[in-house]
């Protein structure tokens, strides 16, 4: 008997053994030969940590210091992705742990993986700490997402966002009376206008998808900030199967915000509910989804409608708030368009809140807007997965590796975009998107089927707090503001964008 107990022991040693051997060494060298024999360079396979203390080294690196007063970004804002590409190529290998990345810069490729309608290139296996922030329609995949986002996507077609306009324009309409009143006798005023601009997204979006203020949503976008901190903490972190179940200080944190969250979301929707069935008939976001619920016979569930809605305070309110103080800043650093887009702005709407026509006819400012989302685009990188050996692009690529799409780079790239590529010149825009660039390398709400529903929703809401700041304000850049671009998720400026306001 104690022989067969010394036995076992050893065998389950040797296998356990293997098992560590298979996962830390054979099956990532394989996976390195493999690619590597497509033509693929950049860096060897290391075991355990992989290029992760690089990657973190490089943007400690990168953060530290702000840059000089140009749009050169890329080495600051992704120093360890810039430098992959300049040493290996627009196709190249990266490493995560055991895990291979590669990081494709090349257009051509991006838009094949990013248009693919077969299944092909998913999302990557999440950390399910990081799910916390949400499990909307962007998270989901395969025939779940293909309903989810055929039953949604109604709710941003053109006639419904024409109907939320008022809401739009009642949020700017609070933005600039505060501002008016910042400035009071003044004549002018140093503010940070990247918290404003926060603000300022949060109350549209609560006011289009819940029909209520910012004050009355302000608890739920403030968790979710405090979310997003420890998701990106979660992400970077090292995860070991059954991490999340330990009760960590963080993890207790994370799992009370979702709860406070989701009792907060649940109660709006309980309203909602209850107004509705009493004739309740505005148009918002939360109530069409409940009606796309009512419909889809068992597809949708208030749980997914939460989920939905989290999503919406999430994605609605970080992307265009850093989109719109990009555009400050810039038209702060270019005041010919400032001057240019002002014009426009009064030629077509004088003094009066501008209409969803209005909005149609502005141009320049959409020219404006569209080079700011070139140049800055909120969301610098898109990550998808192979589930299964796949062939793109001439390449066989196998199970389980990860694509890193870093669209910031595209969108700055000399051969698609001219010697001028990192100049702000909103005249590359005024024959629409499709001819300003060669073979449309303009990637800012992604392609291909799951490109963002939101993207309209975003346009005119920036459109419309555009117009109204430049019908009120000039301003220009303070003396104290650092350009210090930097990503926590989405693209923001690490230091605030302090601007000095003139009232008009």
């Amino acid at each position: 008997m104690e022989g067969f107990m010394v036995y076992s022991f050893v065998l389950l040693v040797i296998l356990s053994f293997i098992r560590l051997a298979l996962t830390f060494w054979w099956r990532p060298k394989s996976l390195e030969k493999h690619l590597r024999r497509q033509g693929i360079r950049g860096n060897s396979y290391n075991p355990f940590h992989g290029d992760m203390k690089e990657f973190v080294k490089s943007c400690k690196g990168a953060w530290s210091k702000p840059m000089s007063l140009n749009h050169q970004i890329a080495p600051r804002v992704s120093p360890f992705y810039h430098q992959m590409v300049q040493t290996y190529g627009k196709v190249c290998l990266s490493w995560v742990g055991t895990s291979p990345k590669l990081i494709v810069a090349d257009p051509e490729l991006m838009r094949l993986i990013l248009n693919d309608k077969q299944g092909h290139f998913v999302k990557p296996p999440r950390n399910p700490l990081v799910d916390l922030l949400h499990l909307g329609v962007s998270s989901l995949e395969g025939e779940k997402w293909a309903k989810r986002r055929r039953l949604i996507t109604p709710a941003f077609h053109f006639d419904k966002l024409k109907g939320m306009v008022p809401e739009f324009s009642a949020s700017c309409c609070d933005l600039i009376n505060r501002w008016n009143n910042i400035v009071g006798d003044k004549g002018s005023t140093e503010l940070d206008v990247a918290p404003e601009l926060q603000n300022l997204a949060a109350d549209v979006i609560s006011r289009t998808a819940f029909g209520s203020s910012y004050e009355e949503g302000k608890e739920i976008f403030e968790l979710q900030k405090e979310q997003v901190r420890l998701v990106v903490e979660a992400h970077f972190g090292f995860y070991f199967p059954g991490y999340r179940f330990l009760p960590t200080k963080k993890n207790n944190r994370r799992y009370k915000i979702d709860r406070v969250v989701k009792a907060t979301l649940r109660n709006l929707i309980y309203k909602k509910e209850h107004a509705m069935k009493n004739g309740d008939t505005s148009c918002d976001l939360l109530g069409l989804l409940l009606q796309y619920k009512d419909q889809s016979d068992g597809g949708m569930t208030i749980e997914d409608v939460i989920e939905e809605c989290k999503l919406f305070y999430f994605a609605g309110q970080e992307t265009t708030a850093n989109w719109l103080t990009w555009t400050m800043i810039l038209l702060s650093m270019n005041r010919n368009w400032q001057e240019k887009a002002r014009e426009e702005v009064l030629n077509i709407c004088g003094k009066k809140t501008p209409g969803i026509e209005d909005l149609n006819h502005l141009k320049i400012v959409s020219m404006i807007l569209h080079e700011v989302l070139r140049l800055y685009p909120p969301v610098t990188l898109a990550i998808r997965y192979t589930h299964q050996e796949t062939n793109i692009g001439g390449m066989s690529i196998p199970a389980g590796v990860e694509f890193q799409l870093p669209m910031l780079f595209i969108h700055h790239d000399h051969e698609y975009w001219g010697q001028d590529a990192e100049q702000f010149r909103p005249e590359r825009f005024s024959e629409g998107v499709s001819k300003a660039s060669k073979d449309n390398a303009f990637y800012p709400f992604g392609w291909g089927p799951r490109i963002c529903l939101g993207q309209n929703f975003a346009m005119i809401e920036a459109k419309m707090a555009l117009a109204m700041i430049l019908q009120n304000f000039s301003f220009e850049l303070s003396p104290l503001y650092a350009h210090a671009p930097y990503t926590v998720i989405t693209l923001q400026p690490q230091h605030g964008a302090p601007i000095i306001l003139h009232p008009l």
